[in-house]
């Protein structure tokens, strides 16, 4: 396989422009690291912004239905999938987005064995609390990826894995990493100003687009409300507004809020990915188009 390209970088960077204008020079496609954007009918929240790849070819967007929970798993498969198909193409694999644990994760080269259920172990862990469940992980492994213990289930089905590898050493040894030595990542670099300035006028813009729509559809189709509350950002204060719990000025100031400090944790997994080994060439985010392809073909 040619080498994989990553286009990275926090929220409002303008990744995905980046990512279309590089495919077209290099005659790629574009594979989605979105954590989100898997999901259909959740369009504007999620800043999937469609018609911006025009004629490129972007994978693994719009293959879920709102109210799924998408996983590492299943995004693995499906970019190993993805990507052997653009390869057989003869075409060259651009990974974009700003979901750090998805990108970090194949630039690893993980490939982690489907784990089937343990009924006896969750009736076990089922009245634990969170604190609990996130000291039980804790003896089990290493503890990096935080998501792992942000909610019971989560956390219960990380301690159903790490059951399941250590009842069978050749799944975990599966599971073990293997980096690609061939990948380059780009970063898009934004000062923290322009990225608040631009973070507040989008939010701004999608209000405006219809997003309170777009939620109002979903929750009206049979979402339920717990499921976009999980989705996180736009769709929890959204909800929230629209279920009567927050007042339309609280989740707007709440909302810039919480993507601010989204950025920032983006920000700080990708500092981490560089501490880990896993460099990063950053490029200023207003570059001229062609002044930014240019940087990334030298690095190729």
């Amino acid at each position: 396989m040619s080498p994989l390209i990553v286009i990275t970088g926090p929220t409002a960077s303008g990744k995905t422009r980046r990512a279309v204008d590089l495919a077209r020079r290099i005659d790629g496609e574009i594979i989605s690291a979105d954590s989100r954007q898997v999901y259909r009918g959740m369009d504007i929240g999620t800043g999937k912004d469609i018609e911006e790849y025009c004629e490129v070819p972007v994978h693994l967007i719009d293959i879920c239905p709102a109210g799924y929970k998408y996983n590492l798993f299943e995004f693995l498969r499906d970019f190993e999938s993805s990507r052997d198909g653009i390869e057989s193409r003869g075409k060259r694999t651009i990974l974009c987005g700003g979901t750090g644990l998805y990108v970090e994760s194949v630039l690893k080269g993980l490939r982690l064995p489907q784990v089937p259920e343990n009924p006896d172990l969750r009736r076990e862990l089922q009245d634990k609390s969170l604190e609990q469940l996130t000291r039980i992980l804790k003896s089990m492994k290493s503890l990096h990826n935080v998501t792992d213990v942000d909610t019971v289930k989560r956390a219960i089905r990380a301690i159903e894995i790490q059951t399941y590898y250590l009842e069978h050493p050749d799944a975990a040894r599966q599971a073990e990493p293997h980096p690609l030595t061939d990948a380059i990542v780009i970063g898009v670099e934004i000062d923290r100003e322009s990225r608040r300035r631009r973070i507040t006028e989008r939010l701004h813009s999608r209000l405006s687009q219809g997003m309170i729509a777009e939620v109002q559809a979903l929750l009206d189709s049979g979402v339920p409300a717990d499921d976009l509350i999980y989705y996180g950002l736009e769709y929890k204060f959204l909800t929230l507004y629209l279920t009567g719990s927050l007042t339309y000025d609280e989740m707007v100031s709440g909302l810039e809020i919480a993507i601010h400090q989204f950025a920032k944790r983006q920000m700080t997994w990708f500092r981490g990915m560089e501490h880990r080994g896993f460099p990063i060439h950053w490029l200023p985010y207003d570059l001229p188009a062609d002044e930014f392809t240019d940087r990334v073909m030298a690095l190729l």
